[in-house]
C-alpha cells in the first residue's frame, strides 16, 4: 500500500506540473455543461444533468490519464527502467488509480459547482455523497478501458483514439442528454454501451433509486471484460518489449 501511495504521489505531482493536462481536464466538462446543458435544462432536470456531466468528467480522466498517459510513457527511458524493478504491476496500477481518482473528483466537483451556481440543481448533501460513490464505482470499467487503450495503442494513435472513444461513448451513452432525447439510430445501440449503464446508474442515485440492477450489472460485466483486455494488453506489451 505504501508503494502504491508513493506511485500515486509521483504521478499526481507530475501531472500538476502540466497545465496542458490540468486545464482541459477541469475546464472541458465544465464548459460542455455550460454550453450544452445549462441554457436548456429544466428545473426538474437540473440534478440529473449535473450528475451526467460529472460522469462525463470522470470518463475523460479515465481515458486520457490512463490511455494517453500510458501510451506516451511506454516509450520513455524512465518507464523502461521502472519495468525492470521488482514491483508488481498491481502496485503501479493502484497508484495510477488513486491519482486518477483525485483528478476525477476535482473534474466532477467543478461540474457540480457550476451546476449549483447556474441551474436550480439542489440535491440534499447526503445524495451528493451517494453520487460521489457512484462516480468512483461506475468509473472503474472506464479506467480499465483506458489502461487497455494505453497498452494497445501507439503513442501517436492514443490521443485521437481516446478522443473518438470519449466523445462517441459520451454522446451515444446519454451522458450529454437523457436517453429519451437520442436520435432513433443511436437509441437502438445505446442500451448496450457501458456509458449507458453509467448514465442510468447515476440517474438512479439522483432520483432516489441507487440500485438499478441492470445498470450496475452492465458496468460489472464491462469491468470484467475491460480488465481482461487490459491484462492481455499489458502482457502483450511486456512480451514484445522485454523478452
Amino acid at each position: 500500500m505504501k508503494l502504491a501511495l508513493l506511485h500515486a504521489r509521483a504521478a499526481t505531482l507530475e501531472l500538476l506540473r502540466l497545465p496542458a493536462y490540468i486545464i482541459p481536464t477541469l475546464a472541458f466538462p465544465m464548459l460542455f455543461f455550460l454550453v450544452f446543458a445549462a441554457p436548456h435544462v429544466k428545473a426538474e432536470e437540473a440534478d440529473v444533468a449535473a450528475a451526467l456531466f460529472a460522469g462525463f468528467a470522470v470518463l475523460g480522466v479515465a481515458l486520457f490519464q490512463f490511455g494517453v498517459g500510458i501510451a506516451n510513457e511506454r516509450i520513455s527511458p524512465w518507464e523502461v527502467y521502472l519495468r525492470t524493478l521488482p514491483v508488481e504491476p498491481v502496485v503501479r496500477f493502484g497508484g495510477r488509480v488513486l491519482s486518477a481518482a483525485l483528478f476525477g473528483t476535482a473534474a466532477a466537483a467543478a461540474v457540480v459547482v457550476v451546476a449549483l451556481l447556474v441551474t436550480p440543481a439542489s440535491l440534499p448533501v447526503w445524495r451528493w455523497g451517494a453520487l460521489a460513490v457512484a462516480l468512483l464505482l461506475g468509473g472503474a470499467p472506464f479506467a480499465l478501458l483506458g489502461i487497455a487503450l494505453g497498452y494497445l495503442a501507439t503513442p501517436r494513435g492514443a490521443l485521437p483514439i481516446a478522443n473518438l472513444v470519449y466523445l462517441g461513448l459520451s454522446y451515444c451513452g446519454g451522458l450529454w442528454t437523457t436517453p429519451d432525447d437520442l436520435p432513433d439510430p443511436v437509441a437502438q445501440i445505446s442500451p448496450y454501451l457501458p456509458t449507458r449503464g453509467f448514465a442510468d446508474a447515476l440517474t438512479g442515485v439522483v432520483i432516489g433509486q441507487p440500485w438499478r440492477w441492470r445498470a450496475w450489472s452492465m458496468l460489472a460485466i464491462y469491468t470484467a471484460v475491460f480488465a481482461a483486455v487490459a491484462v492481455w494488453g499489458y502482457r502483450r506489451d511486456e512480451g514484445q518489449r522485454f523478452r
